[in-house]
C-alpha cells in the first residue's frame, strides 16, 4: 500500500503556523515512506472563505520549501481539490446515508436548538443535539418535505456503548457514545460541514494516513461512524499536539505572532523557519541542530513528538536564523536575500510612490521610510500618550482595532481606513485623533507617509504585532476588559466580536 497524506486547510484567514506544521509532518511522513502528499483547500465555509487566503496559504506553504504531489494548484488524479468544487460528490454521499439511515433530517429551527442547549446547561448537562427528529414518523417527514420546511442532515449516533479509536501517538481512545454528538453532516443551504466533506474526501483521494492536530479527536469517533457507514476502512490517525507558547498555553496572536507571514516579513529565512518547525519532529544531534529537508525526511519520527506540546520559542528561532545567516550564506548570497526581502523593485517603488510628495532630498527617505524595513516598532508609552487620548481609550482602540483588521476580508486602503473610522465612531472620537497614535504604533512618528497606504503594505501580520506591542506598552488589557469593549462593536459586527472572543 502507498503512502498517501494531505494537509487540508481552511482558506479562512492568514496561513498559520501550526498549518505549517501539521502540513511539515505529513510531508515528512509520506517522504520517508516513499509515498505522497495532497494539498486541499476545505472552502466550506461560505462566509469566511476567500480566494486571497487560499492564494496566501499556497505561496507560504511554497515559500517554506514545502511541495505537494497533488493540489489545486498543480493537479492530479483525485481532483478537484476545492470543496467548493465538489458539491454534487458531496450530495451523493448524503443520500446514501439517508437511504441506509446512518444519517436522519433534523427540521429543528434555530430558537429551538437554543433553547434546548440553554436547557442542557441550566441542568448542569453536556451540551449536544437530544434526538427530538430521530422520532418522527415517515408521514411527518413527508409533510414536513411537502410544506418545505429548512433542515439539516444530522449523524445518527448509538445512545448506549461506546467505541475505541486507535491513535498512532496516543495508543487506543475510548469514547462513550453518549458523548458524542449528532454532528450536522450538511447544512440547510446544502452545503456539508467538515466532517462528511473530510471524510469523503480522505477516502475518494485514498488518503491512507490523517495527521492532524489534537483539537479534532473528539471529531474522531464520529468519522469512525461514517467511514463504518460507507464501508470504506478508515486512514490511520496521528492527533498532533498543538504548538505551545512558552508558558505552555495554546499558541495564540495575543502572546505571541502566530502568521507565516509575519516572520517572513521580519527577515526569517525560509529554509531557517522550516528547520525550526523540524526540530519538534526529529531527534537533533548535539551540534548538528541545522537541518535541510531532506534530512528533515530521513531523521522523521512519530516518536519524537512530544505529547505535552512543542513550544514556538522565538528566542531559539532567532538563534536558528542568525545561525543560517552566518553559516550558510556568505556576504554575495546574503546581499540578495536582503534585495528579494525589502529591496525588490517593486516594493521600493511602492515605498518611493508613497513618499514622492513629502522628500526635498533623496536623503530625506531613509528617516521617513526607515519603519518599512524595519519589524517591531519599539515605541515609549509618552509617544502614544502624546495626544488627545486618555490610557484607557488608547487600549481599547488598539484591541478593537486588533479584533476589526483581523474581520477584514481583504487587506487594502479602503478596507482599512473604514475600519479606523469605525473604531472612532465606536470610540465617539474624531478621526484625525484615532489616526494620531496609529501613525505611532505603526510608523514610530506622529506624521509620516499616508497611513493606510503604509499599513496595506506592511501587511496585516505586521501591522498586528505592531500595534500588539503598543497595546502592551501601555500595561494590555484584562479579559473583563476585552469583553467589555467587545459589546461596544454591537451585533452588527459578528465576525469582529468573534474574533475578539478568540483574543480572550
Amino acid at each position: 500500500m502507498s503512502v498517501r497524506t494531505r494537509v487540508a486547510p481552511s482558506p479562512t484567514g492568514d496561513p498559520h503556523v501550526g498549518t505549517a506544521y501539521v502540513a511539515l509532518v505529513n510531508y515528512c511522513f509520506a517522504k520517508q515512506h516513499g509515498g505522497e502528499f495532497l494539498l486541499r483547500i476545505e472552502d466550506t465555509d461560505r462566509n469566511r472563505s476567500t480566494a486571497g487566503s487560499e492564494a496566501a496559504i499556497l505561496d507560504s506553504l511554497h515559500w517554506l520549501g514545502l511541495g505537494w504531489d497533488e493540489g489545486p494548484d498543480v493537479g492530479g488524479a483525485h481532483g478537484p481539490y476545492r470543496q467548493s468544487e465538489r458539491l454534487d460528490i458531496y450530495e451523493r454521499y448524503a443520500r446514501i446515508l439517508l437511504d441506509g439511515g446512518h444519517a436522519f433530517r433534523c427540521y429543528c429551527t434555530p430558537l429551538r436548538l437554543a433553547e434546548m442547549r440553554a436547557e442542557q446547561r441550566l441542568n448542569s448537562r453536556p451540551p449536544g443535539y437530544d434526538g427530538r427528529c430521530l422520532t418522527l414518523t415517515q408521514d411527518e417527514v413527508a409533510a414536513n418535505e411537502s410544506a418545505g420546511l429548512p433542515f439539516v442532515v444530522r449523524l445518527r449516533v448509538p445512545r448506549e456503548g461506546g467505541v475505541v479509536v486507535e491513535d498512532m501517538l496516543r495508543g487506543p481512545i475510548p469514547f462513550e457514545w453518549a458523548t458524542v454528538d449528532m454532528q450536522v453532516l450538511v447544512k440547510s443551504d446544502g452545503w456539508p460541514t467538515y466532517h462528511l466533506a473530510n471524510v469523503v474526501d480522505d477516502h475518494l483521494m485514498g488518503i491512507t494516513h490523517v495527521m492532524r492536530g489534537e483539537e479534532w479527536i473528539s471529531s474522531a469517533p464520529k468519522h469512525l461512524l461514517l467511514y463504518e457507514a460507507f464501508g470504506w476502512p478508515m486512514p490511520k490517525l496521528a492527533h498532533l499536539p498543538l504548538l505551545r507558547n512558552a508558558d505552555k498555553s495554546k499558541l495564540s496572536k495575543r502572546k505571541n505572532p502566530t502568521g507565516i507571514l509575519f516572520y517572513k516579513r521580519m527577515g526569517y529565512l525560509p529554509e531557517a523557519l522550516a528547520n525550526f518547525l523540524g526540530l519538534f519532529v526529529v531527534s537533533p544531534i548535539e551540534g548538528e541542530e541545522l537541518m535541510d529537508m531532506a534530512t528533515l525526511v530521513q531523521r522523521f519520527g512519530l516518536d519524537h513528538i512530544s505529547l505535552g506540546g512543542p513550544v514556538f520559542d522565538v528566542k531559539k528561532l532567532d538563534w536558528l536564523n542568525g545561525r543560517y545567516i552566518r553559516e550558510k550564506l556568505d556576504v554575495t548570497a546574503l546581499s540578495e536575500r536582503i534585495r528579494l526581502w525589502a529591496m525588490s523593485p517593486a516594493y521600493l517603488e511602492k515605498i518611493v510612490a508613497l513618499a514622492h510628495e513629502r522628500i526635498e532630498r533623496l536623503s530625506d527617505l531613509g528617516p521617513l521610510c526607515a519603519f518599512f524595513f524595519a519589524g517591531r516598532i519599539d515605541v515609549r508609552p509618552e509617544q502614544l500618550r502624546d495626544g488627545k487620548l486618555d490610557d484607557e481609550t488608547l487600549r481599547r482602540a488598539f484591541a478593537l482595532a486588533l479584533v476589526l483588521f483581523d474581520g477584514l476580508e481583504d487587506w487594502q486602503h479602503a478596507q482599512i481606513q473604514a475600519a479606523v473610522r469605525r473604531l472612532s465612531e465606536v470610540l465617539g472620537i474624531k478621526l484625525r485623533d484615532a489616526v494620531r497614535p496609529f501613525y505611532v504604533a505603526i510608523t514610530g512618528s506622529p506624521q509620516s507617509v499616508p497611513l493606510f497606504d503604509s499599513m496595506e503594505l506592511l501587511g496585516r501580520d505586521l501591522v498586528r504585532e505592531r500595534l500588539r506591542v503598543a497595546l502592551e506598552r501601555l500595561g494590555g488589557a484584562t479579559n473583563a476588559e476585552l469583553a467589555r469593549w467587545r459589546e461596544s462593536l454591537g451585533s452588527g459586527d459578528g465576525s469582529a466580536k468573534a474574533a475578539l472572543e478568540a483574543e480572550a
